[in-house]
């Protein structure tokens, strides 16, 4: 629910059914990333805030749990239907508080309505087991039974997408929510809160709240009501949480940072890759966990492919994310910005040629606002930052290779293992990968993007846990194993 004082719309935190302010009375300014004007505010929730939300959502938990699985689902999927109503206004929000294109937001949205439905309609399908006994008169009954409480922190650059990838599947099978956007991107999430009153999600079932990550952040974390933590974020963070969470070995699913190898070898198709790392590095400006971050280019196809990427990439329009002919957006905030820049500069300083892009644009309509041009860098070698950290933004580090082994060596000598990509049409060498690449998420022959019915997991420090799917679904039951006799 929000209010608008001179031009600025201010949303409240969505706390056993009501919208409230935060217990301290303080706010958070929400910026747009494209002329920096304050847009929105949104209530800087303490840890007295955190504790109501936790202490509501324990005391709805029973009655949902014990609802029989088709009403929740039956719920979830009115509140899914409500989403994709609101879907020009969720998508107007997300563009003016992250910079999106309105293109992609309204795919953001789109996507958020899928994230609670697909588990909504699997409600009915949550499967336990019945064993053999060893002994005479008995079975063996292991049930699937939800955690509880469980908290849901989402990164920024989908902050709505991800927090319904996280609301569907913990509500559906019979846990209450308490969710924390990002201070950055926190209004589309907040303005949920108005949806699922009208869904009929029942109070204290899903909270909605705001604040800062070591303030807020830190009691849904630690308080001894939350059973189960799931974030997306960076790594950093990550390991912050489940280092937290160990204290009472809690459950923790974690979707942590990237640094995709896109692998074209010398039979791929190079117009097809051409358009697939376009697209996949692009989008979001930059800010996706999957895109592509390090290229490894087979000899053979490589000055084909530079020529063809780089004449793609120098046509981008970067500019206002509300104007249709818009590829590029700005960053989301000035850190971001800053940080991509640095970067590039370092890889320049050691030895990385730049052939596109590589700062930020000229001309007034950039003066305000957090921007940078789509960058391609050559001359990389694997031991560079550039190479190595994950790059939050649209730049390309591009290396020449000489054989499958040699990419497989490059793009496995790496602490993430989120995606990767491969461009070829060898069958075997496809087949090896599915052993070989140490990635959790594999694109073949095509863009980024995975499907609710997928498994979106990563190794090493790319996380822990995974989302989506059935064994996502999985993420959010507990096992309770009953050995009933009945002998006598």
């Amino acid at each position: 629910m929000k209010s608008t004082h001179g031009g600025v719309d201010s949303y409240r935190m969505y706390i056993n059914g009501e919208f409230v302010d935060s217990k301290g009375g303080g706010t958070i300014d929400v910026a747009s990333p494209t002329n920096e004007e304050v847009l929105f505010t949104v209530p800087n929730g303490t840890t007295d805030d955190a504790q109501l939300a936790l202490e509501t959502a324990k005391a709805a938990q029973p009655a949902w749990a014990a609802m029989p699985a088709v009403e929740r689902g039956n719920i979830l999927a009115r509140f899914a239907d409500l989403i994709r109503e609101n879907r020009e206004r969720l998508a107007r929000i997300l563009t003016q508080e992250m910079g999106k294109t309105y293109s992609l937001a309204l795919g953001e949205v789109d996507v958020s309505a899928d994230f609670i439905n697909f588990p909504a309609q699997a409600a009915r399908r949550i499967e336990g087991d019945i064993l053999p006994s060893d002994l005479p008169g008995e079975h063996i009954m292991i049930h699937k039974v939800p955690y509880g409480v469980t908290v849901g922190i989402a990164a920024w650059n989908f902050p709505l997408a991800l927090s319904c990838r996280k609301i569907g599947p913990a509500l559906t099978t019979g846990n209450v929510m308490v969710v924390k956007p990002p201070s950055v991107t926190p209004v589309a999430v907040l303005a949920l809160g108005e949806l699922a009153e009208q869904a009929g999600i029942p109070k204290g079932v899903l909270n909605l709240v705001t604040g800062g990550g070591s303030t807020m952040g830190e009691e849904l974390v630690t308080n001894p009501i939350t059973r189960l933590v799931t974030m997306t974020g960076s790594s950093q963070t990550g390991q912050e949480i489940f280092r937290k969470a160990a204290d009472r070995l809690i459950a923790v699913r974690l979707e942590l940072g990237g640094k995709a190898p896109f692998i074209l070898l010398a039979d791929g198709d190079v117009d097809k890759a051409v358009d697939a790392a376009v697209v996949s590095r692009h989008l979001n400006s930059g800010q996706v966990c999957t895109c592509p971050e390090r290229f490894y280019i087979h000899d053979a196809v490589y000055d084909e492919f530079l020529q063809k990427y780089s004449a793609a990439v120098a046509k981008l329009k970067i500019g206002d994310p509300m104007d249709e002919t818009t590829d590029i957006g700005p960053k989301v905030n000035a850190h971001e910005t800053s940080q991509l820049e640095q970067i590039v500069d370092k890889a320049v300083a050691q030895g990385a040629k730049l052939v596109v892009g590589g700062k930020r644009p000229d001309g007034e309509q950039f003066a305000k606002g957090h921007w940078y041009e789509p960058t391609i860098l050559t001359e990389c070698t694997n031991e560079m930052e550039v190479m190595q950290e994950e790059v939050f933004g649209v730049v390309s580090p591009i290396m020449r290779i000489g054989s499958y082994e040699e990419a497989l060596a490059l793009a496995n000598d790496c602490k993430y293992g989120l995606a990767a990509f491969l461009f070829t049409n060898d069958v075997r060498l496809i087949q090896r990968a599915v052993l070989e690449l140490e990635f959790g998420e594999i694109y073949v022959n095509r863009p980024m993007g995975e499907q609710r019915q997928g498994f979106h997991n990563g190794y090493k420090l790319s996380g822990t846990g995974g989302e989506d799917g059935k064994y996502g679904l999985e993420n959010y039951l507990e096992k309770k194993t009953m050995y009933v006799n009945f002998s006598g």
